[in-house]
């Protein structure tokens, strides 16, 4: 599986943060792609220019706190990145962030932190040689079964996607994974834009781009391995 050098930094930055110990655990593209690769996926998966990832604390953070932190810990590794918040959390709303290089002033790429939202479960990857703390891949698939469950499916089609990578490494365990949405406290819903609409949900897959030279699995295959990994969890009459 390729690393691309965005990808490359973007490791580095994560274990920048779990190396500084502010208390952040990552999740997303990055980690799928790292949890992927351990478990010994070799095609190559989609790309991403961002980082998403879990703050908690006892406490909620302040905006300069949050810049301090990330900017210490990126500082520390001799990275000459400048962090720059462009999003303030609120209630359904993660922070954003920009890191840009100081010398050009390029935005290179973003991450978006959750602040204080339900503690996920969590584990320890590296990437070549690069540790980090992100969520488990059971926690992972609750949360993209949790997606995929509702219209939100045609928003993030992508979560699709990563069901389709994962099905190839992982058994589903549903008792396990119920288990995972209600510590999470997540919700399923009832499956029917994924189950009854597929001619909107191939129309949203035929726009979502794979960047770089990665193949783009044809939608049957994508779909009907997912409905497949997935069946215990889907209503009955659809299992």
């Amino acid at each position: 599986m390729n690393i691309t050098a965005e990808e490359n930094l973007m490791y580095k930055v994560m274990k920048a943060i779990y190396d500084s110990r502010i208390p952040i655990s990552f999740k997303g593209s990055m980690v799928l792609k790292a949890c992927l690769m351990e478990a010994g996926y070799s095609e190559e998966t989609r790309h991403t220019v961002d980082i998403d990832a879990n703050w908690n604390s006892e406490t909620a953070p302040s905006a300069e706190q949050m810049i301090d932190s990330l900017q210490k810990a990126i500082r520390s590794e001799g990275m000459e990145l400048e962090v720059r918040l462009y999003r303030m959390y609120g209630k359904g709303r993660s922070a954003g962030f920009e890191l840009v290089d100081r010398s050009t002033e390029e935005i290179l790429f973003t991450i978006d932190i959750d602040v204080n939202r339900p503690v996920p479960a969590t584990r320890i990857y590296e990437v070549e040689g690069l540790c980090f703390c992100g969520v488990a891949p059971t926690q992972m698939i609750a949360d993209k079964i949790s997606v995929i469950s509702t219209d939100k499916i045609f928003r993030r089609v992508k979560d699709v996607v990563d069901l389709y990578y994962l099905s190839k490494v992982f058994s589903f365990d549903k008792r396990l994974i119920l288990e995972v949405l209600k510590n999470s406290e997540r919700t399923v819903g009832n499956f029917y834009g994924f189950l009854y609409r597929t001619d909107d949900l191939r129309h949203s897959y035929d726009k979502f781009r794979f960047t770089g030279n990665v193949n783009k699995p044809p939608f049957e295959e994508v779909y009907s391995a997912v409905k497949i990994y997935i069946k215990d969890i889907l209503p009955n009459d659809e299992s």
